[in-house]
Formats: C-alpha cells, sequence, structure tokens
C-alpha cells in the first residue's frame, strides 16, 4: 500500500481565492431541498435578519445565509447541493509543482 502525500490546507489560499473574486450573479447552483438549478441571481434574498437569507426561488428553501460582522463574515450554503461559478478563459490553476 502506498502513502499519498499531502499539504496543508495553506495550499487552498491561492485558487479559494481566485474562485471567491468573481461575480457570482451568474454563477449556478442547485437547490438541496427541490434540486431546482438556477443562477443566484434568481434567489430571493431576505435582509431582514442579521445577515442575509437567500431562499430557492421555486420551493423556498433556504440555500445560502450570510452574515457579515465588523471582522469577519460567515457563510453557510448548507441548502446547496453545488455552485458553479464561471471563470475567466485563463490558465487552469495546476497544483504544487
Amino acid at each position: 500500500m502506498t502513502e499519498m502525500s499531502y499539504v496543508d490546507g495553506n495550499m487552498l489560499d491561492g485558487p479559494m481565492r481566485e474562485l471567491l473574486t468573481v461575480d457570482l450573479s451568474s454563477a449556478m447552483g442547485r437547490c438541496e431541498n427541490c434540486g431546482m438549478t438556477g443562477s443566484m441571481a434568481s434567489l430571493h434574498v431576505y435582509s431582514h435578519a442579521p445577515g442575509l437569507v437567500a431562499r430557492c426561488p421555486s420551493c423556498q428553501a433556504v440555500m445560502m445565509r450570510l452574515v457579515r460582522g465588523p471582522d469577519r463574515a460567515w457563510l453557510d450554503m448548507r441548502g446547496t447541493t453545488f455552485l458553479q461559478v464561471p471563470m475567466p478563459m485563463q490558465q487552469p490553476f495546476a497544483g504544487p509543482i
């Protein structure tokens, strides 16, 4: 049996920074509750709470919660089975060499 080598989570910094700095309005997501797939721009967002609550336009299940504090933010996407983000046509991330 061979042991696979790994690096720590700091390796995710570059790829995640690239992913999280794009315009998410055209990103596609799927509702965990009803399976509807659509753009993030189509979600129904409620801002009457301490943060933002985004609900599926089809079944009204919560797909995302975002709360911002003075020095941090919390993002909960438990109601979203995937988020497909369009990326600019550049060199794909190849990982460590």
